[in-house]
């Protein structure tokens, strides 16, 4: 019976909201009471609602009451703790399975406030008053709570570790440094401990400031990024409105040779018209004239005869058919001449100016810079679409397969005359310019002629390989020359062109007459990488596997093209078809 009194006294003096025995006891208009800071804290939380709710009883208050504190009720319960009446603690005081439990509790224990390392135990809010009132316990280490004490406990001698062995790089105890570690560089922890907060606190300034030159390129790249964007925003717009005016301007010249072809057409088909015409009345004025002539000689009488004779007028002017110079289909074909080699310029014109622009966009800046490729995945990621340009192929050279397969012949083609044409070696160049970062491969087919002698005294075979040649898998400026078979025209021998020679069992490199034995795996295709930029340019062999045959680093000056030349009867290449990665 005094127990459930004793209960009941203590649910009467606690908080609601807190659950611990009433604090600067404060009662509101509904006469439910509260411990000051909590109710004030409660009704904080509600302000921006604009009304206060009792938390027992939900009653609602308009404006915020004004609370004073209850005189009576904070006496009764200072009254009731001197006679040893405390508040149950609530459940969440408890300590539950994740939390660090009081050393000194019995029974079910609280959560410990705090752990000591000095007595290697944890303590509620209760055990730990002595070590708050306690001048002696006052100079103790109080931490959070930890349930890790005893790791602070030497295991050979049951000792607190209190010291460092810097030699060996662990805590031990004062036993163990007159023990095992005799001898070893040791220092008390807290030392150690000072020593290692310093280079923590430095480290964490070196972090800081990292973080900082960090942030700063961070907003840096975004105020770059903002500026790439705008500038190649600003670019399309006014390329756009550019070739606009130039597509009007195209379209307004094709209007204007239409109209003037088709003026031109109505003026001779006009003259064509009238002489047509004219004959015809001849031929008219002709039967009439013939038919008279056979009516009088069909005359019997000779008197009428020789009386109508001299009366015969005499024959008008006549208009030959062989003073009529007929030109069959040859009438216009000067002008379509005319319109195509104006074509063929503005298209070497736009190349050029592709030329350029690529030059331009290569040199925008990437500001991180970007990793090599290792895989065949990552060279694909710089797959290049690589055409060959019908107007620097050799006459002796057939392109097909959309101008990527070009073949050996054994007669000339039908190239119309151009000063881009290849006329010694027989090579030819890509159309599209190559800046950045490029790849691409070309497979190769080389004629081996294999001779076999059998010898009539011994039966032995005598075996002979033939080399008839190879193919050259070049890059090469633009500007190389190309008329006459000079070296300065052939692919390898001058400083303007590099080249991977392939003769079917082997390769050697080729720069400014300079040749460059190169070992490998001798595969029938070769993958080129091209970094115009970083001056890099690599050879490889490719099968199922990638291996490097030969690399250079320089300095490229222009862009470049790619080319390929072919010194065997029946020798074959081919630009494949690659999907890129991306």
């Amino acid at each position: 019976m005094a127990q459930q009194e004793n209960q009941l006294d203590r649910e009467r003096f606690c908080c609601s909201i807190c659950l611990d025995l009433l604090k600067d006891p404060v009662t509101t208009v509904c006469g439910h009471s509260y411990c000051k800071s909590c109710i004030n804290t409660h009704w904080d939380k509600e302000e921006e609602r604009g009304s206060y709710s009792c938390p027992q009883c939900r009653q609602t208050f308009t404006p915020r009451p004004v609370l004073e504190k209850s005189t009576m009720l904070a006496d009764l319960v200072e009254e009731l703790k001197k006679t040893g009446l405390q508040a149950a603690p609530a459940d969440h005081c408890y300590a539950g399975p994740e939390d660090v439990a009081c050393d000194v509790c019995t029974g079910r224990k609280l959560k410990a406030l705090k752990s000591c390392l000095n007595c290697l135990a944890s303590y509620c809010e209760k055990h730990l008053q002595r070590h708050l009132q306690s001048a002696a316990l006052k100079k103790h280490k109080l931490v959070e709570p930890s349930e890790k004490l005893q790791e602070n406990i030497c295991s050979r001698h049951d000792e607190v570790m209190k010291m460092f062995c810097r030699t060996d790089q662990q805590c031990i105890c004062y036993l163990c440094s007159v023990d095992e570690h005799k001898g070893h560089d040791t220092v008390s922890a807290a030392a150690e401990r000072t020593e290692r907060q310093r280079e923590l606190g430095l480290r964490r300034q070196t972090i800081q400031q990292r973080v900082q030159d960090t942030e700063k390129d961070v907003k840096l790249l975004q105020q770059e990024e903002e500026a790439v964007n705008g500038s190649a925003d600003k670019a399309v717009e006014d390329s756009e409105e550019i070739f606009t005016e130039l597509i009007r301007l195209l379209e307004k010249r094709s209007s204007d040779v239409k109209q003037q072809i088709r003026s031109q057409q109505e003026t001779e088909v006009s003259r064509v018209r009238e002489l047509q015409e004219r004959l015809e009345q001849e031929i008219t004025e002709l039967k009439r004239e013939d038919h008279e002539l056979k009516q009088l000689s069909e005359t019997e009488d000779q008197h009428q005869f020789l009386h109508n004779y001299p009366s015969l007028s005499p024959l008008s002017g006549s208009t030959h058919s062989s003073s009529i110079r007929i030109r069959p289909l040859r009438y216009f074909e000067d002008v379509t001449a005319a319109v195509s080699q104006v074509g063929g310029r503005l298209q070497d014109i736009l190349s050029d100016t592709e030329t350029n622009i690529l030059q331009i966009l290569s040199q925008v800046d990437v500001l991180l810079p970007q990793p090599e490729p290792e895989t065949r995945a990552d060279f694909l990621k710089y797959s290049q679409k690589i055409t060959l340009y019908p107007n620097t192929v050799h006459r002796r050279l057939l392109l097909s397969e959309g101008n990527r397969k070009v073949t050996y012949m054994s007669e000339d083609q039908s190239y119309s005359n151009h000063p881009d044409r290849f006329t010694g070696w027989h090579q030819v160049l890509s159309r599209e310019s190559l800046t950045g970062r490029c790849y691409w491969e070309v497979e190769m087919k080389v004629e081996v002629q294999v001779n076999v002698w059998v010898d009539d005294w011994g039966g032995e075979e005598e075996v002979e390989v033939e080399l008839r040649g190879g193919v050259d898998v070049a890059v090469t400026y633009k500007n190389i020359s190309r008329a006459g078979d000079s070296g300065e025209c052939r692919f390898g021998l001058n400083d303007k062109s590099w080249s991977l020679y392939f003769d079917g069992t082997s390769y050697t490199f080729r720069y400014n007459s300079i040749i460059t034995p190169v070992s490998g795996p001798v595969s029938s295709r070769v993958g080129v990488y091209l970094d115009h930029r970083a001056g890099v340019l690599s050879f490889y062999s490719v099968s199922d596997t990638m291996t490097l045959l030969h690399s250079v680093q320089t300095t490229f000056t222009q862009p470049l093209c790619a080319g390929v030349g072919l010194y065997n009867y029946r020798a074959k290449a081919e630009l494949v078809k690659l999907i890129s990665s991306h």
